[in-house]
């Protein structure tokens, strides 16, 4: 059973990159343009341009939870998303209290924890990145070991 669950971990991976990137994505949309029942807090409404954090978050949300929903530059993408979780997490909500149940903060360490996972896993099965690399050149033999016809 092992090894019929390793040959499916690309996929499960690529599945669970597909979530997260997407669930991401939808905050900062929400945040930034008012759809999905708009920013925390606002009553359907959007941050204001350039209000700090908030609205960098937003954006941060938005183009990383894209880049990691398509598979394209999973990595970097997923440190920044990382990143500005646990900074969501450590300046807003511990201020409040230490524990992620008592401060609100599960979201910010859950999809911080998510994205570092994808930043050593990679982007798995279904991503642009697969589509988009350049194939692997075949090492050339070594001239002893030429065919006389290939050679």
């Amino acid at each position: 059973m092992t090894a019929r669950l390793s040959t499916a971990q690309p996929y499960a991976l690529g599945l669970f990159r597909i979530v997260v990137g997407l669930l991401f994505a939808c905050h900062g949309a929400a945040s930034l343009f008012g759809v999905l029942g708009g920013a925390f807090g606002t009553h359907g409404g959007t941050l204001p341009a350039g209000t700090w954090p908030g609205w960098y978050a937003a954006v941060i949300q938005l183009v990383a939870g894209t880049l990691v929903l398509l598979g394209l530059g999973t990595r970097p993408a997923a440190l920044v998303a990382s990143g500005s979780m646990a900074y969501a997490y450590f300046d807003v909500h511990q201020r409040v209290a230490l524990w992620p149940i008592e401060n609100g903060g599960e979201p910010a360490a859950m999809f911080c924890w998510s994205f570092l996972l994808l930043v050593f896993t990679g982007s798995g099965a279904f991503g642009l990145d697969r589509l988009l690399a350049r194939p692997a050149r075949d090492e050339e033999e070594p001239a002893a070991r030429r065919s006389p016809a290939t050679a």
